[in-house]
């Protein structure tokens, strides 16, 4: 492992002069997958800023009835939360689905956002990756890729996003909020993950030495009837295979408005906005929601070995949205 300094912010103007005095350097909130990451030579940071004691640990009601998350609570108290669970569930569900309590009593929000790839050639520095290293190739096209995109990826980059919370974010239109030396920003979380393209190492909007300071979850309703799936190669501790944050709202029968995002799909949580258009003002049906899930998956670009990634996640929406049709008829 690479010589690193350390350094423990006070405030949120401090750690921003850190981390701005030094492009390498990064900040450390639970540290579960940076510090695996410097393990294996990945992540080099020639200084850590602890930001752990920064006053970013609540949530908290906002003015128009959504919720603010601040950047340092941990996924256990996120998924814990109240009011979380009761306006919106699915996200409660996706912390929940990720990773053991252990970690979920480490890991932060922050940190959570800025997770990064759990591609075997991205971890192993012995091979060659255009996500680590620019220029470098992808070997996953050719080689192992079973759990790798169908959709948004590139010739540059096949890798998914590992997010659980992410794909929640992503139906439910988080906006993510940090702090520069140039004072505060925000970006729409459909904003935040860059298109894999040319650049699969470019992978968010964050301006350099920026902090993130916590995330927004605007009032939304229709979250109250929400869920979240996951499926793995195995019962815990494992990352998706595929899964869905799904939310709906049903009246005499008809899609009133539905929220979709796909999560271990593309390099990035996928919001289904093609298959919400094709719902909303439709019927609530099994036929409706195979349509809608055919209609978003149109555009998918398999591999030899990841082409199955097709048929789950089209269960998924089927079998997801129908039962909260049935929860919401209730």
């Amino acid at each position: 492992m690479r010589e690193f300094g350390y350094q423990r912010a006070s405030d949120v103007p401090g750690a921003v002069a850190l981390l701005g005095a030094d492009p390498d350097a990064r900040a450390l909130g639970g540290g579960t997958n940076l510090v695996d990451l410097m393990k294996t030579g990945v992540e080099r940071p020639a200084q850590l800023v602890d930001i752990r004691e920064l006053p970013l640990d609540r949530i908290e009601e906002t003015a128009d009835g959504g919720l603010r998350i601040g950047a340092t609570v941990t996924n256990s108290d996120l998924a814990a939360h109240p009011e979380v669970r009761r306006r919106y569930p699915a996200l409660a569900q996706a912390v929940l689905a990720g990773a053991s309590g252990q970690l979920r009593n480490m890991a932060t929000i922050g940190g959570n956002l800025l997770q990064r790839t759990r591609c075997g050639y991205f971890t192993d520095v012995a091979q060659p990756c255009n996500k680590r290293s620019p220029g470098s190739g992808c070997p996953a096209i050719d080689g192992e890729h079973h759990n790798h995109a169908i959709l948004g990826a590139s010739a540059h980059c096949v890798a998914v996003h590992p997010s659980d919370m992410g794909v929640a974010l992503a139906a439910f239109d988080a906006v993510v909020q940090y702090e520069t030396a140039d004072g505060p920003g925000e970006s729409a979380l459909a904003e935040f993950y860059l298109p894999v393209g040319a650049t699969p190492h470019l992978e968010t909007a964050l301006p350099p030495g920026a902090l993130i300071t916590g995330l927004t979850l605007p009032p939304a309703p229709v979250a109250a009837v929400s869920r979240y799936r996951k499926v793995r190669e195995r019962a815990s501790y494992a990352f998706a295979i595929g899964s869905i944050a799904a939310a709906l709202d049903v009246r005499d029968g008809v899609v009133h408005e539905v929220r979709l995002a796909f999560g271990a799909v593309a390099s990035r949580p996928w919001r289904a906005r093609q298959a919400e258009r094709a719902l909303t003002g439709g019927p609530a049906t099994a036929d409706a929601f195979g349509a809608a899930a055919d209609a978003e998956l149109a555009a998918a670009a398999t591999l030899p070995h990841n082409g199955y990634k097709v048929t789950l996640m089209r269960n998924l929406v089927v079998t997801v949205l129908t039962e909260l049709a049935e929860e919401d008829a209730r």
